[in-house]
């Protein structure tokens, strides 16, 4: 049989065989009771002699073809041939049912158990894509015992007949160096009386696996007809290793292919105008490529400062509506007086100084997407004319009795705790079931600390293009700093504080002294912030921070940092000394 045989032909296969084995089982019969009628026969005689001679009783002997007396036991060996041919019918019987690995791995090590009297079994199959060889079926072994059975080919027994496609018998285990007992289920058990078998499980050349099982030490003789019955084993049950195997490596295709395209999608759905990596804000941009192509209504809540306008501006520019208009409202910063006209617009002459018609946001924002920021803000009386619009998409300008029909999109933000205000009866429950339709939690800089790096780099570049300044980096004390801060004001806080190093910046460096007060109590990450430093202490950090600065600034070249900082090159040599300086880590 070959890899590339039909269903068809694979169970015709099988079936002309199992009618072989069937025609050979009943020969085997008939030879059996043959040579058991001869057998009877013969006592008869036998006993008739002996009666007659007065003697006792003698064995029945048999003479062999070089005259030499041997006894007979053919009741024995036709009941062994027999029962490894019931063996063989029943897993081609099996076979017949099903060519799924998974269903015929469990019956054929069972059948062995019965058979052979095996205590421990196993099928593994080979990973060609890693070399790794696991365990996919097994008899007698725990669920651990099956987790720790991995094997690189040529490693062991196991590795060893895969590697070479050759049988291996290993008559004590506890006499072979190569058996490595990797599942280590025989620790308790005396290695000197058990026998380890494993044969390939082959197609032509092609080894696709191993068959192995443990049994007691009875004598070689019969670990060769053990081999000889697992080989014929093996080679039936090949063709549905191969499928395993074959399904196996497409499933980690398949597994790997959509690790890799979920990350394109990731990149290609990361907004361009935010900035960070964290797996919190992956979260966000996950949320975002799910709900940005949708007509659903957003609800946005974080601190003040974490970048919610941002992402309002990234679901509109990654939905349908990216051509059509993106209207702002700040509720909090419009008077309740004026914020029904703003929102929703007036006919002339609706109040003083309404001396024309003027279109309200929402009107605006028609085909596009209005983001509502500070919706907690909002007042009992604008909450229910607002309710109306979320429900009907329809309102009335202030003056006027036409109602008119909006296709809008609604992105409301805040940062107020909307249910305790809800419990206070300052927002309205509908009101917030209706905005909270898909929410979106944007975390505060003190829970993604590590995008604080591309943060800096970020805001520095930005700052020193719009002031015109050539600054580049920042000290690593001046980093520590900003790392262990707290940051309450969150990125707007930050991005506030990078603008003002940049501004006090006098070179390319930032230096820790360009930080605002708020952070120069901050120390590096580990460090007790109330503790106190001296004068002689901030001095030597300063200048050990000069000194690294101007060694990376030479790529560790001493003499060059030396001449940049207007020293010598011995006193420079000196305190790197001092400090703990090695220039080599900063050479390329």
């Amino acid at each position: 049989m070959t890899g590339t045989d039909s269903w068809p032909a694979v169970v015709g296969y099988h079936r002309e065989r199992l009618l072989g084995w069937a025609v050979m089982a009943k020969k085997a019969v008939r030879k059996t009771a043959g040579r058991t009628t001869r057998k009877i026969a013969g006592k008869a005689v036998a006993t008739e002699k002996t009666a007659r001679a007065g003697t006792g009783l003698r064995r029945p002997e048999a003479t062999d073809r070089s005259g030499k007396t041997a006894v007979a036991a053919p009741r024995e060996v036709g009941a062994a041939e027999l029962q490894r041919l019931k063996l063989l019918y029943d897993i081609s019987e099996t076979l017949s049912r099903s060519m799924a690995l998974e269903d015929v791995a469990e019956p054929v090590l069972e059948a062995l158990a019965d058979t052979m009297g095996m205590s421990r079994g196993t099928l593994t199959l080979l990973n060609r894509q890693s070399g790794e060889i696991l365990i996919e079926a097994a008899h007698g072994l725990s669920t651990e015992q099956l987790r720790r059975g991995r094997y690189r080919l040529g490693e062991g027994v196991t590795g060893k007949v895969v590697e070479t496609g050759q049988p291996a018998i290993i008559p004590k285990i506890s006499e072979d160096p190569m058996f490595l007992d990797r599942t280590k289920a025989r620790r308790k058990i005396p290695r000197e009386d058990v026998s380890f078998i494993c044969v390939p499980i082959k197609l032509g050349n092609e080894v696709y696996g191993a068959l192995s099982v443990d049994r007691l030490y009875t004598g070689d003789v019969e670990l060769q007809e053990d081999v000889r019955l697992l080989g014929t084993i093996a080679s039936m049950i090949a063709q549905a290793a191969k499928m395993r195997q074959a399904m196996r490596e497409e499933r980690e295709r398949l597994e790997a292919e959509n690790v890799r395209l979920r990350a394109q999608l990731r990149e290609r759905w990361r907004p361009a105008n935010i900035v960070g990596r964290s797996n919190a804000m992956q979260e966000v941009y996950d949320l975002v490529a799910q709900v940005a192509r949708s007509k659903a209504t957003v609800l946005i809540r974080g601190e003040s400062g974490t970048g919610k306008e941002l992402v309002a501006h990234a679901l509109h520019a990654s939905s349908l509506r990216a051509d059509s208009p993106f209207i702002k409202v700040n509720c909090a910063a419009l008077p309740e007086t004026i914020l029904e006209s703003e929102l929703f617009g007036h006919e002339k002459g609706a109040f003083t100084g309404a001396v024309r018609d003027r279109q309200g946001r929402f009107e605006l924002a028609n085909g596009g997407t209005i983001f509502l920021d500070e919706i907690g803000d909002f007042s009992p009386t604008s909450q229910i004319k607002l309710l109306r619009v979320l429900q009907e998409r329809e309102f009335e300008r202030v003056g006027g009795s036409e109602s008119i029909r909006v296709n809008v999109r609604i992105v409301a933000a805040t940062n107020r705790d909307l249910e305790a205000l809800i419990l206070e009866s300052k927002f309205r429950e509908d009101l917030y079931y209706r905005l909270n339709v898909f929410p979106i939690f944007l975390p505060p800089l003190r829970e993604r600390r590590s995008d604080v790096p591309l943060l800096i780099d970020h805001f520095l570049a930005k700052c020193s293009r719009e002031n015109h300044k050539k600054v580049t980096r920042i000290s690593t004390p001046a980093i520590d700093m900003l790392m262990s801060y707290h940051w309450p004001g969150n990125v707007r806080e930050l991005e506030n504080t990078i603008e003002r190093a940049v501004l006090m910046a006098e070179g390319e460096v930032i230096r820790s002294t360009h930080l605002p007060p708020t952070l120069q109590i901050a120390t590096p990450l580990g460090m007790d912030r109330e503790s106190a430093q001296s004068l002689a202490d901030r001095a030597a950090d300063f200048e050990r921070e000069m000194m690294v600065d101007a060694l990376k600034a030479s790529r560790g070249n001493m003499a060059k940092a030396a001449r940049s900082l207007k020293t010598t090159e011995r006193i420079f040599t000196y305190k790197a000394r001092k400090y703990g300086i090695e220039s080599r880590r900063f050479k390329t």
